[in-house]
């Protein structure tokens, strides 16, 4: 019981302290306040067709290798 309460406190602080200093950034050229930020062009995003390629093909590597790694269990077991 004491295993179970102290994982139920890790995961609650891991997802409110990830969630509590999520904050959002104003668009390029808006400020939250009354004065704009000068030079910004408004709709201007970050920058994510790498970022997501990467990944996609860090999740393909993960999946093969577990694949190979079931199948040749399997023939080991066979």
């Amino acid at each position: 019981m004491k295993k179970v309460l102290q994982y139920s406190f890790l995961t609650a602080f891991l997802v409110f302290a990830t969630t509590l200093s999520l904050n959002a950034q104003p668009h390029a050229g808006q400020q939250d306040g009354s004065t704009p930020v000068v030079g910004g062009r408004i709709g201007a995003g970050a920058p994510v067709g790498s970022g997501t390629f990467i990944l996609l093909t860090l999740a393909v590597a993960y999946a093969s290798r577990k694949v190979y790694v079931a199948r040749s269990e399997e023939d080991e077991v066979a």
